[in-house]
């Protein structure tokens, strides 16, 4: 079987799908995503997805019910998209099979039965695949956010991709709630420059470059928390030798934001 690529994607802001304002200002991310199908090599087994907008303390978890309920993560949307629901089936023996790669990577790694899928997953798979009928795990940061520590778990994750599982980072390459509008121009604009030289190196330097984010310019603005951004360690360490190309770029998001999306293998 083909390897499957992994991602890291920005995925909007909030419940933007299911409010037409705000899909109508998505329309390029919306149309990169169904790009990434279009893309892949043939139809995934199952979708693994590493979500900024779940972390935990202890271990890498794993979601591992067979019908994972939905997380709205999100605070002042209308109340129509506290109802929106995205009935993907869970993969408990794919989440084992996770967990295991984990834990045998010298990581801690455990099974969560009650969690469900936050906007971070289930924004971008209802674009990916609108008949909730793809399989779908979702694995959490860990909340010290060691580049290093999510590298090595997108390096223990990779063999999945050989059994037909893409792996997607979802986050977003400028995420500062403090300074969305026109204050986010010049940061991200120079930012998402910077990554994207990074990226474009050799994969050597590229690892140790992007290692390296916090001496970007204006890194500390663009993610002064960089739970958005460590899910893009985790989709280079799963193809970390392969070439990466960027999948999206867009300018004046958010009433100012330059962000961008990468395919790797």
């Amino acid at each position: 079987m083909t390897p499957m690529p992994s991602y890291f994607i920005s995925h909007g802001g909030g419940s933007w799908l299911w409010i037409a304002q705000m899909r109508e200002a998505f329309l390029t991310l919306e149309q990169s995503f169904l790009d990434m199908v279009d893309g892949l090599p043939e139809r995934p087994s199952a979708v693994l997805m590493i979500s900024g907008h779940w972390e935990e303390d202890d271990a890498f978890a794993v979601t591992h019910s067979a019908n994972p309920p939905m997380v709205y993560d999100y605070h002042g949307f209308p109340p129509h998209t506290y109802e929106v629901t995205y009935p993907a089936p869970g993969a408990p023996t794919l989440a084992e099979e996770a967990a295991a790669l984990i834990t045998n990577a010298g990581l801690p790694a455990r099974l969560d039965d009650k969690r469900g899928f936050d906007h971070g997953t289930f924004v971008p798979m209802a674009i990916l695949y609108p008949e909730a009928d793809m399989p779908l795990i979702q694995i959490s940061l860990r909340s010290h956010y060691s580049p290093q520590e999510h590298l090595a778990l997108g390096r223990a994750l990779a063999p999945l991709r050989r059994e037909g599982v893409p792996i997607i980072g979802s986050g977003l390459s400028y995420h500062n709630l403090s300074a969305f509008g026109p204050a986010a121009r010049e940061p991200s604009e120079a930012f998402d420059a910077w990554l994207g030289t990074a990226l474009d190196l050799s994969p050597a330097q590229r690892t140790k470059g992007v290692l390296a984010w916090e001496s970007a310019p204006h890194a500390r603005i663009c993610h002064a928390r960089e739970d958005h951004l460590v899910p893009l360690f985790a989709a280079l360490g799963a193809a970390e030798d392969e070439p990466a190309t960027r999948s999206y770029h867009e300018e004046m998001i958010f009433g100012g934001v330059t962000a961008s999306n990468w395919r790797f293998g």
